[in-house]
C-alpha cells in the first residue's frame, strides 16, 4: 500500500490495540510455556501477529507501541490463570482469541466490505482462517474437553439462578435465617441431584441413539465415525451435580455465616454472575457486555418473582416461623 488510509481514529485504535494485545499475550504465554509444541505454535502465531501489526499500523498510519490500561490488566490476569492452571488454561485463552479475532474481524468485513477497509479486512480473515485457525486447532485438539466445560458452567449457572432464588422466595415466606438455610440447603441437594440424573439420562439416550445409527451403516456397509459420542453419560452427570452444588452455594454460604436477609446473597450471587458471564462470553465469543446484562436481568427477575411467591405465601396462608 503506497498510502496510508485515513479513517474513523477510535476504529484505528481497536485494530492496531487488539493485535499488538495478542502479539504481547503470545509472547508472554511462550515464555512461560514449559511445552515444547505450545512454545513452537506460540513462535508461529507471534510472526503472524506482527505481520498484521505491522499492516494495520501502516494502513492507518498510526503507531501505537503501548497497551492501554484495560489490555495490561487483562493481559495479566491471562497470564496468571495459565500460570496458575498450566496447559488447560493456555489452550482455553488461544481458542478463546482465536474465536474473538475472527468475530470481530468478519463483523467489521460486513460493514465494510465494499470499502478499502473490507479488501484489507479480507487479507487479515484468510490469515486468520489459514494459519491462525490451523495453529491453534493443531494445539488444542484433544486437549480441550468442550463437552466438560458445558457441563460445568450449565451445573454452576443453574444452580447460582435456582437457589438464589430458592433463598429469595424462602426469606419472602419465613423470614427466619435458619429455616431458609435449611429449606435452601434441601432444595439444592435435590437440583443437583435432578440436574445430574437429567444429564445422565439425556446422553444416554442419546448414546443409545448413535449406538443404533452406527450399526444401521455398518450393516449397510457405510462408513461410521467412532468419535461421534465421546461424552460419557455419568461422567457428564458427575461434572453437572458437582458445579450445580458449586453454584448453590454461592447463595446459601451468606446465610451460613450469619446473613438475616437476602440482600448480601444476591449481592454474592450478582458477583458470581458477572465473573461467570464474563468467563462464558470469553470462551464464546459473545459480546461480553450483552452476556452478562442478560444473566443479571435473569437472576433479578428470578430474585423478584420468588421473593414475591414467598411474601405472597406468608399472607395466604399465614405462614410464621
Amino acid at each position: 500500500m503506497d498510502s496510508p488510509y485515513r479513517y474513523d481514529p477510535a476504529l484505528a485504535r481497536l485494530l492496531i490495540l487488539d493485535e499488538l494485545f495478542d502479539l504481547s499475550l503470545y509472547k508472554v504465554l511462550r515464555d512461560i510455556s514449559a511445552n515444547a509444541e505450545a512454545r513452537s505454535t506460540l513462535n508461529e502465531l507471534v510472526v503472524i501477529e506482527t505481520r498484521h501489526l505491522a499492516f494495520w499500523q501502516k494502513f492507518f498510519d498510526m503507531k501505537l507501541e503501548r497497551l492501554n490500561l484495560a489490555r495490561r490488566l487483562k493481559l495479566w490476569c491471562f497470564t496468571w490463570l495459565c500460570r496458575l492452571f498450566g496447559s488447560t488454561a493456555l489452550h482455553l485463552v488461544l481458542e478463546a482469541i482465536e474465536i474473538y479475532g475472527v468475530k470481530k474481524y468478519l463483523s467489521l468485513w460486513n460493514a465494510y466490505k465494499d470499502q478499502p477497509l473490507g479488501e484489507a479486512l479480507k487479507g487479515i480473515l484468510q490469515d486468520e482462517f489459514k494459519h491462525e485457525d490451523a495453529l491453534v486447532t493443531k494445539l488444542t485438539e484433544r486437549k480441550i474437553n468442550p463437552e466438560k466445560i458445558r457441563n460445568i458452567f450449565l451445573g454452576l449457572n443453574d444452580g447460582l439462578v435456582e437457589i438464589l432464588g430458592a433463598v429469595s422466595g424462602f426469606f419472602g415466606a419465613f423470614g427466619d435465617a435458619v429455616t431458609v438455610l435449611i429449606a435452601a440447603s434441601t432444595t439444592a441437594v435435590a437440583g443437583a441431584l435432578s440436574m445430574a440424573a437429567g444429564a445422565f439420562l439425556a446422553l444416554n439416550s442419546e448414546k443409545e441413539v448413535r449406538a443404533m445409527e452406527s450399526a444401521k451403516k455398518q450393516f449397510l456397509g457405510e462408513e461410521t465415525n467412532s468419535s461421534d459420542m465421546q461424552e460419557q453419560p455419568l461422567r457428564s452427570a458427575l461434572f453437572v451435580g458437582a458445579a450445580y452444588v458449586i453454584g448453590a452455594l454461592v447463595p446459601v454460604l451468606p446465610v451460613l455465616f450469619g446473613a438475616k436477609d437476602a440482600l448480601v446473597s444476591v449481592l454474592t450471587a450478582g458477583t458470581m454472575v458477572v465473573l461467570v458471564s464474563t468467563i462464558l462470553a470469553f470462551l464464546s465469543g459473545m459480546e461480553m457486555k450483552r452476556r452478562i446484562l442478560l444473566n443479571l436481568a435473569i437472576i433479578t427477575l428470578a430474585v423478584t418473582v420468588s421473593y414475591g411467591i414467598g411474601l405472597a405465601a406468608k399472607q395466604i396462608w399465614g405462614i410464621a416461623v
